[in-house]
């Protein structure tokens, strides 16, 4: 047991770092976005372009970038949407259940279905090195690799939480831990 928390501080500690790295690339993206803004009108101002199709394809790579590298983020620290119609008066151990359970009814499959169809194209997109069909745009290629990487730490932020949740459910009622059963 202890090797498999072992396992699953080490996915936390990874998505942990990669959650931070997005928090970090909001301020750029936000920095990109207000120069887009001020350089367009700016740019009207003077007759001459400030800005250009890199600025804002950037602008979108970098809310991509947050948005699905940000998954298992928000899936470590229990952000994720839920009806909490029942859940939110259930005992640890019927939470640990009910995540046990979507964990490996749909959370896996799903982030194993997502890696396995985006595969060839993303494989496709590197082989032509496809680049945006945009004046100045940015290259495809790289962008679409980051589906793969997000799916795939998201898929192990699932083996995670997994492994917390099979703790709670193989602990006695006096050894369940008070505080988040995520942070174990």
């Amino acid at each position: 047991m202890q090797i498999l928390l072992k396992i699953s501080r080490l996915i936390d500690f990874l998505n942990e770092w990669v959650g931070r790295l997005a928090y970090g690339l909001v301020l750029l993206m936000v920095g990109i976005g207000v120069w887009n803004v001020i350089g367009r009108y700016l740019g009207r101002y003077l007759g001459e372009s400030l800005t250009s199709n890199v600025f804002i394809e950037m602008q979108w790579y970098l809310f991509a970038i947050i948005f699905l590298l940000g998954a298992a983020y928000a899936l470590k620290h229990d952000e994720h949407v839920r009806v909490d119609l029942f859940y939110k008066d259930w005992s640890q151990k019927k939470k640990a259940l009910a995540n046990l359970i979507g964990t490996f009814l749909f959370l896996l499959p799903f982030c194993a279905m997502a890696i396995y169809f985006s595969w060839n194209p993303i494989l496709n997109s590197w082989k032509i090195l496809e680049q945006s069909p945009d004046p100045d745009g940015l290259p495809r290629y790289p962008i679409k690799s980051i589906v793969i990487i997000s799916f795939a730490l998201l898929f192990l932020q699932g083996i995670s939480e997994a492994i917390k949740n099979w703790v709670i459910l193989k602990s006695s009622p006096q050894n369940l831990p008070v505080e988040d059963t995520h942070e174990l």
